[in-house]
């Protein structure tokens, strides 16, 4: 990899799977640390035309020779979620530093298999993944406010993912992965939201899932799952799945505290300071949606370039998705179930 001093470097990125990650080789090709960007995907000709379009891009001719080259530095893997644990350790073994589509893993044994390659490396090596959603200014002003105790002590959580594209799973590639999961492709969004904005982990979780959407298309696994999640504190977040909802792609959220209540859904994100019935709630203007799915990739850039917050990243990166498969699994028993933290 290159060996320049931190302030004097230019990197190489590789993407790897060209639907979304076009976008990752458009934030790739704007940063000023980056000089050139490789793309490649399954599709030979996707890939020509999106290397033609990326400002200082070029067509790698397999992901192998991507990892090959010496002077890629760090790659982005979007491919379809059934790939992304193999390329990871993959990246992972040739030294690269890996930004990742949700989700990171699909199992706890790949989980584990990718955090010991990452400690391997010594702190060398920085691993993300895009949990785009941590973009939006919403997201990022609540954040802020849970954590100087504007809300007084947050004790219900309500994250709904409202998929409303029942054809990317009845038609496109999710229909044919073996074990796709609604909470792990797209409910972990609001799970990590959870996490991110409370600052705390749940200890058990139970849910439940139906195919009553899908029922009599290709799709084979539950389209819809909802899960309730324990802490410690006392906490009780509820997050869903939804991805046969006769509904607009969207995000609803309520977080309820002692001195205030948030919510976003349709009428738009608004705050309750009291309980007074003649009091209106108050409008938040911030955006609820990120500037696009290459937000997250300047910090990424930032942590391969030196800063030391991306290792505290990672590790909640590695808490959402062990959570996710905790809901599936209670899911699928219907039994309480104990997160396992790796």
């Amino acid at each position: 990899m290159n060996s320049k001093a931190n302030g004097d470097r230019k990197l190489v990125a590789g993407v790897v799977g060209l639907g979304v990650g076009e976008q990752h080789a458009h934030a790739y090709s704007r940063h000023s640390a980056v000089r050139r960007v490789l793309v490649c995907d399954h599709d030979a000709e996707r890939a020509r035309a999106v290397g033609a379009r990326v400002a200082n891009g070029a067509v790698a001719e397999s992901f192998e020779s991507m990892l090959a080259d010496r002077s890629v530095d760090m790659v982005s893997i979007a491919s379809f979620d059934d790939a992304h644990y193999a390329q990871v350790c993959a990246a992972l073994q040739a030294g690269k530093h890996v930004f990742v589509e949700k989700p990171l893993c699909r199992s706890l044994d790949e989980l584990a298999e990718i955090k010991r390659l990452w400690r391997a490396a010594g702190g060398r090596l920085k691993l993300g993944s895009n949990l785009v959603l941590r973009g939006a200014p919403l997201y990022v002003w609540l954040r802020r406010a849970v954590a100087l105790g504007e809300f007084g002590e947050v004790y219900a959580f309500d994250g709904d993912y409202l998929y409303g594209r029942m054809e990317k799973i009845t038609q496109g590639w999710r229909r044919d992965v073996q074990g796709y999961s609604v909470m792990q492709g797209g409910g972990i969004h609001l799970i990590d939201l959870l996490l991110w904005i409370t600052a705390q982990l749940p200890l058990s979780v139970t849910a439940a899932g139906n195919r009553i959407s899908s029922r009599g298309t290709a799709f084979r696994y539950d389209d819809y799952c909802a899960a309730t999640l324990r802490f410690e504190s006392g906490l009780v977040g509820r997050i869903t799945a939804n991805y046969g909802c006769v509904h607009r792609h969207h995000h609803v959220m309520r977080v309820f505290g002692t001195r205030r209540s948030f919510l976003y859904d349709d009428m738009g994100a608004r705050m309750h300071s009291t309980r007074d019935p003649d009091m209106c709630a108050e409008a938040i203007p911030h955006s609820p949606v990120p500037g696009g799915k290459g937000e997250l990739i300047p910090g990424f850039i930032s942590s391969v370039l030196g800063d030391p917050s991306g290792d505290a990243d990672t590790q909640s990166f590695f808490d959402g998705i062990c959570v996710a498969i905790a809901c599936d699994r209670a899911a699928a028993s219907g039994q309480i179930e104990t997160v396992e933290y790796l």
